[in-house]
């Protein structure tokens, strides 16, 4: 193995000294802050055994900090040892950096049942009018004030960035002239990816602490499932280059496990890798004081030869870790590995990102039959999928993966079409509707229409227990065309469009998460009993618009799109009314001495077709 210090073009190499347990080190007196640097390793190139050590090839150190530049697809990279192709030219080197010393976080801002915030870095602000163009598209836009008195207005909890550290395009996006905008295919785990936090870490702690200043914690979304080098016909950048039998996980004749789908699977089993993990995850948390982590393909987490296992070894490390044991832990609970769908079967404490909610929502709003009941559940935690006390449940009808929320009123199906894969990517069943003209249209009534179902989603997913969370730009319309796969759009059809959003949508936003941070009976994350409190009152009714409790039968019902759910806590009581119908419907709520529900009048509440009313009830 060797160092490689750089001066400009000029490369000097260093062979390392091989010490016990295979460790290889050496000491430079002159490389302080500043000097840029990378390894070699040569040793057998033996695929069947998992390796393919190749000294032409410059590799990042994955304990790198800071990159000189950002990754950029070249061929070359990817070319056969046998070639001898040198790539120095072509990669980033890492910059030694002076650091602070870990440190204690202050407390998470961010608790369950709160409103998060989904963030993509760059596209969120490159169009923002006030946001300086210097500015715009990185890390720190997100503390100017214009974006935090956006935040702190809609009433934000914490925002999630999605990935910000370091990572490289596809091979197949360069030919089609495409970039990968979200960051989902990471080299190197702990180094901020210049383009969009060219001030490196202490760029990120500043934001984080913008943020924190107005009450509003950080959570960062991370991708320890694989890497950017991909399969046997992908590029040597790191982790391959160094030691690929003991970072990837293999099948007996070499072959890599592709449990993620990009053409290589990390061993998160094995203790090195762990290590790194645990090591870039306190780095964050100790040196940037982010409030918690959301795992991309999470189930490769806690996999190893046997399968998935919530005792994992990474899990039961993070839970014993002194800086990371208070933190926000949040799972993507599926991958394509086996037994790869664990959606409520991650530890104690870690929160999960719930497709079923998602699911249920957007078919309830649909249309579909036999679904008030499902609806209901999903409304109430999801106590199908999560044990008590409490909800796990991240609550969310759209992210950044699949149609905005705009465009599932607006598309019954994906238009991929700009992806240069004739729309054979992303997801083919969406739950969507488009009130029979599919895309944009001039049709008044038809938008109309549209902007209601909206408005229904968005209630729904405010008025529903658990966390929730909202991807940057629902709230005010956003669209990408149909596109459910804009991984790879890194231009007008992901940038927010901030001079044409829907301000009224917004605004309807803004007054839904204030509703719901004034209703703890809403927001609370426990799962509800139905049975009486130390208030007498029932944690929760379910009645027909009639004021009556629910019977089999108006469960069952296939067209029943009607419901009241009376929630209490602390002798107050909030109504959630849901009304699928294309009628009106008055709903009859139990009354209590002295005590009245607002918006009543005549002795009902009446809520309008296809729409959701969250009514309180006024306290003498």
């Amino acid at each position: 193995m060797w160092l490689c210090l750089f001066d400009g073009a000029r490369e000097r190499r260093l062979e390392l000294d091989r010490g016990a347990f295979g460790q290889f080190s050496t000491t430079v007196q002159d490389a302080g802050p500043g000097t840029r640097y990378g390894f070699r390793a040569d040793g057998p190139f033996d695929p069947e055994r998992g390796h393919r050590f190749d000294p032409a090839k410059l590799l990042v150190d994955p304990y790198a900090v800071t990159l000189d530049q950002p990754f950029h697809y070249n061929a070359r990279l990817a070319a056969p040892r046998a070639d001898g192709t040198d790539t120095a030219a072509l990669m980033p080197k890492a910059v030694v950096t002076a650091l602070p010393d870990l440190a204690a976080a202050p407390p998470p801002l961010f608790r369950p049942g709160g409103f998060i915030y989904e963030v993509a870095v760059r596209p969120f602000t490159h169009l923002h009018p006030e946001v300086p163009e210097a500015l715009r598209g990185t890390v720190a836009a997100l503390g100017h004030p214009a974006i935090l008195d956006h935040l702190v207005r809609l009433g934000v909890d914490a925002v999630e960035l999605m990935p910000i550290t370091a990572w490289i395009d596809e091979r197949h996006l360069p030919p089609l002239g495409l970039t990968n905008g979200w960051g989902y295919n990471p080299v190197a785990f702990m180094a901020l990816d210049p383009r969009i936090c060219p001030g490196g870490i202490g760029e990120l702690a500043a934001t984080v602490a913008a943020l924190r200043s107005v009450g509003i914690g950080t959570i960062l979304d991370v991708v320890f499932n694989h890497t950017g080098e991909s399969d046997r016909f992908g590029p040597t950048l790191s982790l391959r280059g160094l030691d690929n039998a003991t970072y990837f996980r293999h099948l007996t004749d070499g072959t890599l496990v592709n449990d993620a789908g990009t053409g290589n699977t990390l061993a998160c089993e094995h203790p090195v890798t762990r290590r790194l993990i645990l090591d870039t995850l306190r780095h964050f948390v100790g040196r940037a004081g982010v409030d918690g982590f959301r795992f991309d393909l999470a189930p490769i987490l806690g996999r190893d030869a046997g399968g998935f296992s919530r005792d994992a070894d990474l899990f039961r490390d993070i839970a014993g870790d002194p800086l990371l044991a208070d933190r926000v832990m949040i799972a993507e609970p599926w991958d394509i590995g086996p037994g790869g769908y664990q959606l409520g079967q991650f530890p104690d404490g870690w929160l999960e990102w719930n497709d079923r909610y998602r699911d249920r929502v957007r078919r309830f709003w649909r249309g579909d039959r036999h679904m008030l009941g499902e609806m209901a559940t999903a409304l109430a935690g999801s106590s199908d999928v999560f044990s008590p006390p409490a909800t796990r449940s991240v609550n969310f009808i759209a992210a950044h993966d699949g149609f905005s929320l705009g465009d599932l009123v607006a598309y019954a199906g994906k238009h991929n079409e700009a992806n240069g894969e004739e729309n054979r990517d992303g997801h083919g069943e969406n739950f969507s509707w488009n009130h029979g003209h599919e895309g944009p249209t001039d049709d008044a009534g038809i938008v109309a229409a549209r902007r209601h179902d909206v408005m229904a989603l968005l209630a729904t997913l405010f008025a529903s227990r658990g966390t929730i969370m909202l991807t940057a730009g629902d709230e005010f319309g956003r669209s990408q065309n149909g596109n459910n796969n804009a991984y790879a759009q890194d231009n007008a059809l992901t940038w927010l469009d901030w001079d044409g959003r829907d301000r009224e949508l917004e605004a309807f936003t803004a007054e839904l998460a204030a509703t719901r941070r004034a209703c703890p009976q809403i927001a609370g994350p426990e799962l509800l009993s139905g049975e009486p409190g130390t208030d007498g009152l029932a944690d929760a009714l379910w009645l027909t618009p009639t004021g009556t409790p629910m019977t089999a039968p108006d469960w069952e019902a296939a067209e029943a799109g009607a419901l009241a759910m009376v929630l209490s806590r602390d002798g107050r009581r909030v109504a959630v009314l849901l009304n699928r119908t294309a009628d009106e419907v008055s709903f009859h709520l139990p009354g209590r001495e002295a005590h009245t529900w607002e918006l009543e009048a005549d002795g009902c509440i009446r809520v309008n077709p296809r729409a959701i009313a969250i009514v309180t009830e006024g306290v003498p």
